[in-house]
């Protein structure tokens, strides 16, 4: 097997046996980076030369015969949303296209302290608005599968450079799916974990009650290796919840007999995709066939999620995107005349069409004579989500279903329709309006492109959607694909 296609524990065995060094990691990645990028258009910026120097000082302390933490020398990309020191991040916008940080977000930091090794930033849909990636102000991020396809969004770049093998595992952000739809879409595995489980400090906020950052990796092994060392209690984020660490690995146990599992009725509807139905019921006559109890449950307000999570989502981010007006940091406009019309000139050439739809949603919710009736709404509706969950979790110990009720779906093909790009995130939205954690992992392919299930768990529980999770993938081969651009490379 060709070292790009190998896990991050894999590697970390081979650097502990010094069959191969961190420089010649990082090397052969970088290698596999200038090859593949202009097809995968997935970095905006490279970090090549300290990636090497970082590798130097791991090759230094294997040598004098340390011992080396789970991550240390791996080499992994970052969402272009999350601030490090010194190094451009632009949240794909022109509005922060030359914008270098002075600090460092906490998971960047935490993930320092592992010795992982940062090849650069990825691409994504601007200001983590979009399902495609392609809103993105640079270029569009394609499909490793497939070239004249999506990734997905908002988090296209940081699931396009695992399957390209062009890093071992990434960050990205889940806003409303922004990691589950495109770990579904490239056919790697993707968390969302419970919110405050993660520090949110150094992450460019879209919608700050429902931002979430979260693993992109090629195995559920891996992603817990990883959530390790990034989950934890911040001091520096107010919504960071103080929970004890645990090691994630500890629950990676290939066994699920008796484990409750409830299918979400809701989900299954006329509408979906009748191959992504087939493989939702393989993916259930799977887990019975394993042990676990499965039925089919309801979440009876999931219909009124979608829109109850754009008014809530755009309303923030109308909020948050406020203090890009051209004066303390960000793009400027050149030729206003006064104060005034810098600010709108500034917004109006900084800010790409998506950005500023969902700003002129949000203002428009949060104005005084619509926010009960719009915002006020939304967020009732958002309580009663919280409560179909805690119902539903009564009885069963994880929900289940198709990551994305629709396959993935050409560049283009629905750029010019917000409402049907919108229904990409109709299985994944109810999560971040609850908080609850939620993974999706390889289940299938349709048309050669591949299909993600997704398991939804109770507060805090990552631990049991691991143990199911990887339950599945080791009964199952389609983590194992490899893209057909990525051989023989």
């Amino acid at each position: 097997m060709e070292i790009t296609a190998k896990s991050v524990a894999e590697l970390h065995q081979l650097l502990t046996e010094k069959k191969i060094s961190a420089t010649e990691l990082v090397n052969t990645y970088l290698n596999r980076i200038e090859k593949q990028e202009p097809q995968v258009k997935a970095y905006i910026t490279l970090t090549g030369e300290e990636a090497l120097a970082q590798a130097q000082k791991v090759d230094e302390k294997i040598a004098q015969g340390e011992e080396i933490a789970p991550l240390e020398g791996i080499p992994m990309a970052l969402k272009d949303n999350l601030s490090t020191s010194g190094v451009r991040t632009t949240s794909a916008s022109k509005m922060l296209e030359n914008y270098v940080p002075i600090y460092n977000a906490t998971v960047v930091d935490k993930l320092r302290q592992a010795g992982a090794i940062m090849l650069g930033k990825v691409n994504m849909d601007e200001f983590a608005m979009g399902a495609s990636t392609e809103s993105s102000a640079f270029f569009e991020t394609r499909n490793p599968w497939n070239l004249e396809y999506v990734p997905g969004g908002s988090s296209g770049g940081s699931a396009a450079v695992v399957a390209a093998e062009e890093a071992t595992f990434s960050l990205g952000s889940d806003t409303g799916g922004s990691i589950r739809l495109p770990a579904s879409y490239c056919n790697v595995v993707g968390l969302k974990p419970t919110y405050g489980r993660v520090s949110r400090y150094g992450l460019i906020s879209y919608a700050s009650s429902l931002d979430q950052i979260g693993p992109l990796t090629r195995t559920v092994r891996d992603n817990a290796l990883v959530l390790n060392a990034i989950a934890g209690h911040d001091p520096k984020d107010s919504t960071s919840h103080p929970s004890p660490g645990e090691d994630f690995t500890e629950s990676l146990v290939n066994d699920i007999k008796g484990l409750k599992i409830g299918v979400i009725r809701d989900y299954l509807t006329e509408e979906l995709d009748s191959d992504i139905k087939k493989i939702t019921q393989e993916t259930i006559s799977k887990l019975k066939e394993l042990g676990a109890e499965v039925e089919e449950c309801s979440l009876p307000h999931s219909e009124y999620a979608l829109g109850a999570y754009y008014l809530i989502s755009t309303a923030e981010a109308s909020s948050n995107l406020a203090r890009f007006d051209g004066v303390r940091f960000g793009f400027r406009a050149e030729e206003a005349e006064d104060v005034l019309s810098m600010f709108k000139k500034s917004r109006a050439q900084g800010f790409g069409d998506e950005v500023k739809r969902r700003i002129l949603l949000g203002t428009y919710a949060l104005s005084s004579e619509n926010i009960d009736s719009y915002f006020h709404q939304a967020q009732k509706v958002r309580t009663l989500i919280k409560e179909d969950y805690r119902q539903a979790f009564e009885k069963y110990d994880v929900l289940l279903s198709s990551t994305s009720p629709c396959p993935v779906f050409k560049l283009g093909e629905k750029a010019d329709d917000s409402l049907k790009m919108c229904m990409t995130d109709f299985h994944t939205v109810t999560l971040n309006l609850a908080g609850l954690p939620g993974i999706s992992v390889p289940a299938g392919f349709s048309n050669n492109l591949p299909v993600g299930i997704q398991f939804i768990g109770k507060p805090f529980a990552e631990s049991t959607l691991y143990r199911v999770a990887y339950t599945f993938e080791q009964n199952t081969e389609h983590h194992q694909a490899r893209p057909a651009l990525v051989k023989g490379v």
